[in-house]
């Protein structure tokens, strides 16, 4: 009998797309050896060792994977210092933090279904990095 694929549940969807997000997010941003620059303090970590950082907090959904919205962060600025928004803002510059300002106030509820092609299109795009 052929194995039929487990349909994920909503939680599940939300944290495999977070994971695989945060991968390409450090990794499109990495240098040739795998090192990301924290958007905040600019020192530099491997891509492993570094996290992806939201301006706008995740709580956002209309943000939440935006690519603008979430760069690579240290784990002090963004854990230990709250993300550091004023930083990450004038890293941003005044528009791109205004858009994603007025953006993260939108509500969103995106759909099982578009949740698991999100994933699909950022596994896609994880496979030019590994």
């Amino acid at each position: 009998m052929p194995k039929v694929a487990k349909k994920l549940s909503r939680s599940k969807l939300v944290k495999k797309l977070d994971t695989v997000f945060s991968q390409y997010i450090r990794l499109s941003n990495a240098d040739k050896n795998g090192n990301c620059k924290c958007v905040t303090c600019d020192k530099t970590f491997f891509w492993k060792e570094i996290q992806a950082g939201h301006f706008m907090s995740r709580k956002h959904y209309s943000i939440r994977w935006d690519e603008r919205n979430v760069k690579p962060q240290c784990l002090a600025c963004n854990v230990y210092r709250y993300g550091e928004q004023y930083k990450f803002s004038q890293k941003l510059g005044f528009q791109e933090s205004e858009l994603l300002y007025n953006l993260s106030k939108s509500i969103v509820k995106f759909t099982n279904v578009e949740l698991q092609e999100f994933i699909n299109l950022y596994n896609k795009k994880l496979k030019a990095f590994l």
